[in-house]
């Protein structure tokens, strides 16, 4: 696999995995570090950034979907938006930095642009998170733990 090719497959299986997609980067990041064939640090850089991006999607998504909520073909029921809203105000900006925990961390950055958080703090807190998640996946498959 070329250099090019492969931080091309991190960079889109971090950013759907990011997004209402199923898919796994965890799995392409540790495989390109077992491979040892790119810097780590590259790496680390490519699939922050790919996952980050997916987030932002999520984020606009919160932002525009808002209009439609009225409409029967809307995905999410109101009382499950509700209390993902109360949720999130309950805990606060703050609960974006649990944005890479799986099946909770998506619908986050959803209601961050549902509840219209400052699209900076948004973007500084999920990338505080999702650099986070695979600086310690990394270190761990490395065994620098």
């Amino acid at each position: 696999m070329t250099a090019l090719a492969a931080y091309l497959a991190l960079f889109l299986a971090a950013f759907l995995a990011a997004t209402i997609v199923p898919a796994q980067s965890e799995a392409v990041l540790v495989g390109l570090i077992l491979a040892q064939d790119q810097p780590v640090m590259l790496l680390l850089l490519v699939a922050t950034a790919g996952n980050v991006l997916g987030s932002v999607v999520n984020w606009l998504l919160g932002r525009f979907i808002e209009h439609f909520r009225d409409r029967p073909w809307f995905p999410v029921p109101p009382a499950k938006l509700a209390r993902a809203e109360a949720w999130y105000r309950r805990f606060g900006i703050w609960s974006l930095l649990l944005s890479w925990v799986p099946i909770i961390g998506d619908p986050l950055t959803v209601i961050a642009g549902v509840l219209r958080t400052p699209f900076l703090t948004f973007l500084l807190l999920v990338t505080v998170a999702k650099a986070g998640r695979y600086l310690a996946l990394a270190a761990i498959t490395l065994g620098l733990t």
